[in-house]
């Protein structure tokens, strides 16, 4: 993964030198997720820049990546992990110029309409695509938004995008989220959605079923795909389900890379994996048990309450959010991807997603129907690039450690997706016992994990790297902000005010870096218990009383639901 920065709609009178040293000053506030090499291109009407990341042909690769007639010149952030089925199903010849997992891109687009050719991609990505003949661009995103991409015009009119906001902000008032799953044609001016999904609709789904085996091999699957890299890799493991999942599939494969014929050894060849907690947490305690029976090389790091503290500032700033829960979960990432660096790993498999494909969040086991449970499913996706996405994209990044997540690979969204919602409710089996959230992914993985662990009740991740965390944040910002400044919060923070004194204290850091009123608006709003969207609140009187996202918030409910 890497970082990418672009301007467009260059006229003949712009001073092109001036804009190239620009262009490289820009690009080089989001360097920390692209520090291997830097490269440029100008052309006639655009300027790209990329910061590499290398993880696929380190030795090759470097981007923009040009056709070999020099007509197409492409900036890529993230993994294309069907590129090699794509180049061999190519109508046309293509001459390549690297080994890059990328440039299947530029094939593609020379090839096939926009639309039909994104949707073959199985990756996370976020490109733009510089075509000299047409003299235009062609900007994408991946479907969920696992890559992030920001777009905005400065006051000459120019388009620009970038991988993160604070290369934007200081010359686009109107910075905003480049929309997952779209792509954008600069000669039509038309932003286009071109990821839709028959799964979205309930009535697609309504009465079928997947069987445990069709699941777990589409997720092993995954997770292989996935494992398409040339420097050393790890895995993060927090002992809750998703983490553990992801890690127990990675060690069946581990021992080689993914290559044509699979039987290449790796390079790092004993599977590492990666936990952080206040002393005493839950997750590391629960990591030390799943690593212990996956074999694992584990490192379990330990931080304080004032380290994390002392890191909010840079958190914020890196991951450009004033989220609460995106917040809290953020800082024990970032912390742990400076281990994880200073360990020389660049690329860790993780477990986002998982949540919101079967619905493991606590709040879940109050729907009340399977078409809400699915609806609500769907609102979470959507909204993903929003929160875990983000999260862990750029607290991972901000130290060029790359995550991957396999719960969001497109091909296992299609099978776990078009499942019935009601497969995935609490609900009472044939011999009267009550099934757990996520019992249908448990059940997949019988035997994959010790019962402790497959069988482990959802812990958010700021909750289980120690309790004492969001406690400690809470204590902080009721010393830091006074009840007569919260009471004024609507004056000053117009759009989504703050309604908590922890909420006002990110918001008030968030804005020293981020002062304009374009750039507050790319953080969502709206009330939330537990993670849900606000349309879920309705499903339960109490929760509009409830103010805090975290999953304590909402832990009763797993007891009543088993109980019930």
């Amino acid at each position: 993964m890497c970082s990418i920065f672009g301007i467009f709609d260059l006229q003949s009178g712009d001073d092109t030198g001036a804009l190239r040293r620009q262009a490289l000053d820009r690009s080089q506030r989001q360097r920390h997720r692209g520090p291997d090499w830097s490269g440029v291109h100008v052309g006639e009407g655009a300027i790209l820049v990329h910061e590499r990341l290398a993880i696929v042909d380190p030795a090759g690769g470097s981007q923009p990546l040009l056709s070999e007639d020099g007509q197409l010149a492409l900036a890529v952030n993230g993994e294309i992990y069907n590129h090699r089925e794509l180049k061999a199903e190519l109508k046309q010849p293509y001459a390549f110029q690297t080994g890059s997992d990328c440039e299947v891109i530029n094939a593609l687009y020379r090839q096939d309409t926009p639309a039909s050719f994104l949707n073959r991609l199985n990756g996370i990505f976020a490109f733009a695509l510089w075509d000299k003949a047409r003299g235009a661009a062609l900007i994408a995103r991946d479907p969920i938004g696992v890559c992030p991409l920001y777009w905005g015009h400065d006051q000459e009119g120019r388009l620009r995008v970038a991988s993160e906001m604070k290369a934007l902000v200081e010359d686009c008032a109107d910075v905003a989220q480049f929309p997952p799953g779209h792509y954008f044609d600069t000669a039509s001016g038309e932003l286009v959605r071109y990821y839709e999904r028959p799964w979205r609709d309930y009535a697609a789904v309504e009465g079928v079923s997947v069987s445990p085996q069709e699941l777990r091999e589409a997720f092993e699957r995954a997770v292989h795909r996935q494992l398409m890299t040339d420097v050393p890799y790890g895995v993060l493991l927090s002992g809750g389900l998703d983490s553990s999942l992801v890690a127990a599939v990675a060690a069946r494969y581990a021992r080689h890379r993914v290559e044509e014929n699979d039987q290449v050894e790796a390079w790092w060849p004993r599977l590492h994996s990666f936990a952080i907690g206040l002393k005493g947490s839950p997750d590391l305690a629960a990591a030390a048990i799943a690593a212990e029976s996956l074999g694992t090389v584990h490192h379990g790091f330990e931080y304080t309450f004032e380290e994390g503290l002392d890191a909010l500032p840079e958190v914020i700033r890196h991951v450009e959010t004033y989220d609460v829960t995106t917040i809290r979960a953020s800082t024990p990432m970032f912390l742990l991807a400076r281990r994880i660096k200073a360990m020389g790993v660049k690329m860790v498999l993780s477990g986002e997603g998982s949540d919101e494909i079967f619905g493991g969040y606590l709040y879940f086991h109050k729907a009340p129907n399977a078409r809400e449970f699915h609806e609500e499913l769907v609102r979470k996706l959507d909204a993903l690039y929003n929160y875990d996405c983000l999260r862990a994209n750029k607290s991972m990044m901000a130290w060029g450690v790359e995550p991957r997540v396999p719960f969001l690979d497109v091909e296992f969204l299609e099978v776990a997706m078009r499942m019935d919602a009601a497969h995935k409710m609490v609900g009472t089996r044939a011999d009267g016992s009550r099934r757990i959230e996520k019992a249908v992914l448990r059940e997949a993985f019988e035997g994959y994990l010790p019962d402790s662990i497959l069988w482990r009740q959802k812990e958010q991740f700021s909750d289980g790297v120690g309790y004492g965390w969001i406690d400690g944040l809470k204590a902080h910002a009721e010393a830091q902000i006074s009840d007569r400044v919260l009471a004024a919060a609507e004056r000053r923070f117009p759009h989504n005010p703050p309604q908590t004194k922890e909420a006002y204290y990110y918001r008030h850091i968030f804005e020293q870096f981020f002062p304009s009123h374009a750039a507050a608006e790319t953080v969502p709003g709206g009330k939330s218990i537990a993670c849900s969207s606000p349309a879920a609140i309705a499903w339960d009187a109490s929760f509009a009383k409830m103010a805090d996202p975290s999953g304590r918030a909402v832990a009763g409910v797993h007891e009543q639901a088993l109980a019930g």
